[in-house]
Formats: C-alpha cells, structure tokens, sequence
C-alpha cells in the first residue's frame, strides 16, 4: 500500500501546529526580558494573552474546518489555510505593538484549527483499519517535531522575529507538496465522482490491490449517510451522541492534564524551577523526548490498542505531576534545600510526564476524533470536539499563571494531578476499542446502522 508518501505531505500540517504551539516557549520570555533589545516588550499579563489566544483563533478553525471539508474537500480546505497561515507569521516578524502579536497568534490559531479537522479526517479514509492507528499517530508525531524545531531554532536564533520567520518555512513546503496529494476517495464519492474516487483509492491501496468491495462499502455508506443526513437536534441519536461525548471528554481530559499550558511557557517553568541546567536545554530535551516518545506510540497503536495506551498514559502522567507536584512545594517553603537535593526532579518528571503523553492521550484523541462517527456526521461532530479541545486549551492555558498565584506554584501540578487520576477512572470504565475495526464497525458498536459487503474488510 503507497501510503507512506501522502502521510507525509498531509502530515506537514500537524508540524505547522507544533511549531505554532512551541513558538511562545522560546519567544515569550525574550518578549518580556527584552532579551533582544526590541522596542516591543510585554507585559505578564500580556504575556497571558500572547500565549492562550492560539486556541482562540483554533476555536474558529475548528468550526469552519468541519465545514470546510465537506465543501472544499479535506485536501482542498488543507491548501486553503496556508496562506492565511503565512500571514499570520508575517504579522509576528514585522509586529510593531501587542495588538499585532495578539493578532498574528489568533489567524495561525485559525489555521491550526482547521488543520487539525481536516488532516485526522483525512487519514482516517484513506487508510485501512489495520494501519490507520499507526498513520494517525503520524499526526501528533509531525506536531511534536514542530515544536522541537521552534524549541531548538529559539535557542539558536535568540530572536523572536527571526524564529517567526524560521516557522513560516515549514508551510511552503507543505503547500507544494499537498498540491501533489490525491484527494479522499470518500469525499470524492459524496460528490458524485466515483471514477475519481476509485482512481484514489487504487493509488492509496497499490495497483494490483482489489479495491471494488472497499468500494461497495463506500458507496452503501455513502447511500446510508445519504438517507440518514443528521440536524444539530438530532445529534442527541444514541449512536451519534455517545461517540461524540466520548470523543469531546477525551479532549477535555487531554487539556485539563495541563499540557498545552506548561508546553507553551516550558521556558518560564524551567526558570522559575532554578535547577541549573539552562532552560533552553532543559526545553529541548523534552521536545527531543515527546518527539522519541510519539515514535514509539507509532509502533504501539495497532498493536497495543487505543483504550491501553490511554490508561497507561492518564495513570503515569498523574504519577509524574505528583513528582513534580513535591518538588515546586518542597522549593516553596525551603528554596535551596529543594534546589540542592531535587534539582533534578522537575526535568525528570517533565520527561516521565511528556513520555506517557505522548504514547497515549497526544495522538489517540484526535485519532478516535476521526474513528468515532458516522460519516454523515463526520464533519459536524469532528467540529464540535475539536471546538471543545480548543476552548479547554484557551481556558486552561488563560488561567494557568493566574492559578499559581491563587494556589501556589505547587497547587496547580495538583489540579492537573487530580484531572489525570479521573481520567484514568474514565477510560476504564467508558473509553471502547477501536483498533483493528473498520468505520463501519465502529458506528454499528454505537448502535448505528450496519452495513456489510459481499466479501469483508480485512481487520486484525
């Protein structure tokens, strides 16, 4: 199957998010110590708003993606948000105030929104269900390698002009090679172009690969979504509304475990730790690490399973806040005794905390995003759980340094600590399996209807 090349081109987008989501690390503090020697400095509470209005700008991209797609089509709307991705890193190289900063970080936000619909929606059709959980973790793995290419140009550079620049790199290349990029059979099905459709999935699959009972089950589906079009009050259908408020508890829990927060201040976290090691590389060890650790989910998806991998990745992660949770109150009440004896503590928990991210609730939420639904409600219920991803992030990361003050630096590791051990709790009792099954397969575990075909669908 040539599935390796198109992954690659679609999963340049997810590497536009990461390196949008790393940017505030190294930029933020240069942005507030004037460590440039720029007429632009900000504020803390600036500073705020600077890193958390990416998710705003997300929220939107979130709710125009799912529309997008089914209009544009999933490689048409990708190509579509390059140039507004473009200007958004021109805003930031030429800001002159912090109205043009707040401005540049909401359009790339846009951008990332509607790329993180369209790119998981994409690979969950075009790949086959005993390879899909591996390509969809492709996904989180591009992202992560974009921010460890922010992480890594930041400290080279020390110029947050120049690394907004650096970052307007990656979407060029992105732009030419999706132009090259067959478009989902499925969605050239829904249009009618079933010529086409074929064509891609032959392309997809291998030529000498028998594609016309895969194709049976696209056109049945095709026929049933047709027959079953859903309204936002009919979203409340048992087998539409329990995958999706699966699928929006996961992201919920996926940003309440506090990571987007702490990714997107790594720099100022490891300053305040004082363990020594200078920020910029204890930044780029995480980075390297979430970028190993997302290499090794690849591998584990279709093996291990999606409801595993999400257990094992809630339990760790509560282990290693709690670690760094003793730490930062140790530091509270006695600073050179913590910073002589656990110094080392914050950037091991950090590496503990971002290992069992990554190989679990990184990539499998957005994976099961685009598993969970039926394809006649694809685009709407990817639109709403995206939405909901990206307002807990905006919350989370909005609130963050406020909390610290409310409830001490070490309180809010507790917070997160907490949300990680009942989301443990959840994916036990509730989160299903999916690995190994065909979309249909999983819509009809929810209840909805079954469709079959003459000769089945290889699984494992």
């Amino acid at each position: 199957m040539l599935l390796g090349a198109p992954t690659t081109y679609i999963t340049l987008g997810a590497l536009n998010i990461g390196t949008a989501m790393g940017y505030t690390s190294p930029a933020s503090p240069q942005l507030m110590n004037n460590s440039t020697n720029s007429s632009l400095v900000i504020t803390t509470e600036q500073n705020i708003w600077f890193t958390s209005t990416i998710n705003l700008g997300a929220l939107t991209g979130g709710l125009l993606g799912g529309v997008f797609i089914n209009t544009l089509g999933r490689r048409g709307t990708m190509l579509a948000s390059v140039l507004p991705l473009l200007g958004s890193w021109a805003l930031l190289v030429f800001a002159q105030n912090f109205a043009m900063l707040v401005c540049g970080r909401v359009l790339v936000g846009l951008c990332a929104g509607v790329t993180s619909i369209a790119v998981p929606t994409y690979i969950g059709e075009f790949s086959s269900p005993d390879i899909r959980g591996k390509l969809g973790t492709c996904f989180q793995l591009m992202a992560v390698i974009g921010m460890l290419y922010s992480f890594v140009f930041g400290a080279v550079m020390n110029t947050w002009r120049g690394l907004a620049g650096i970052c307007a790199i990656p979407p060029v290349i992105y732009l030419v090679l999706v132009l090259f990029a067959k478009e989902s059979p499925t969605y050239l099905l829904s249009k009618g172009k079933e010529k086409e459709a074929k064509e891609a999935l032959q392309y997809f699959r291998g030529k000498h690969y028998d594609v016309e009972p895969e194709m049976q089950l696209m056109r049945k589906t095709q026929e049933e979504a047709l027959q079953n079009t859903v309204s936002l009050n009919e979203l409340k259908t048992p087998y539409i509304l329990k995958p999706l408020l699966i699928s929006c508890t996961l992201m919920i829990f996926q940003q309440i475990s506090g990571i987007n927060a702490m990714l997107f201040n790594l720099s100022v976290i490891f300053e305040d730790a004082g363990s020594g090691l200078p920020e910029e590389v204890s930044t780029i060890i995480v980075g390297v690490v979430l970028v190993l650790a997302t290499a090794v989910a690849s591998i584990l998806m279709d093996k291990v399973g999606r409801k595993v991998l999400l257990i094992i990745s809630s339990a760790i992660m509560t282990l290693a806040l709690v670690a760094l949770d003793v730490y930062f109150y140790e530091k509270y009440w006695n600073k050179d005794w913590a910073v002589l004896n656990l110094g080392w503590l914050p950037l091991v928990s950090f590496i503990v905390f971002v290992t069992a991210f990554s190989i679990g609730y990184g990539p499998i939420p957005w994976l099961m995003m685009g598993e969970l639904f039926s394809l006649n409600v694809r685009g709407v219920a990817s639109s709403i759980a995206s939405m909901v991803n990206w307002t807990i992030s905006f919350f989370i990361t909005l609130i963050y340094e406020p909390m610290q003050v409310a409830i001490g630096p070490y309180g809010i590791y507790w917070f997160f600590a907490g949300c990680c051990f009942i989301n443990f709790i959840f994916c036990i009792l509730v989160v299903p399996e999916t690995k190994g099954k065909t979309l249909q397969e999983i819509t009809a575990h929810f209840g909805g209807p079954v469709i079959t075909t003459k000769k089945d669908i290889t699984t494992i």
